[in-house]
């Protein structure tokens, strides 16, 4: 685990969004990290398939994997 150093603002705006997730500041940033990452990766995929294909790989994974 590292640190990473943001600007207060956007620390702040990751505040507001975790509460209204209900995710922790640092779970709210991770989940941010991780569709940006993914959204560059497939440039023309819209957000809502992403997070479809997140949810299918994530009730799928581990039986995929052990297959």
């Amino acid at each position: 685990m590292g640190i990473v150093k943001i600007a207060d603002d956007l620390h702040e705006e990751a505040r507001r969004a975790s509460a209204v997730m209900c995710r922790s500041i640092n779970a709210q940033a991770e989940y941010w990290m991780k569709i940006g990452m993914l959204a560059e990766a497939n440039p023309t995929l819209p957000f809502t398939e992403i997070v479809r294909r997140q949810l299918a790989e994530a009730q799928v994974g581990p039986a995929r994997e052990a297959a």
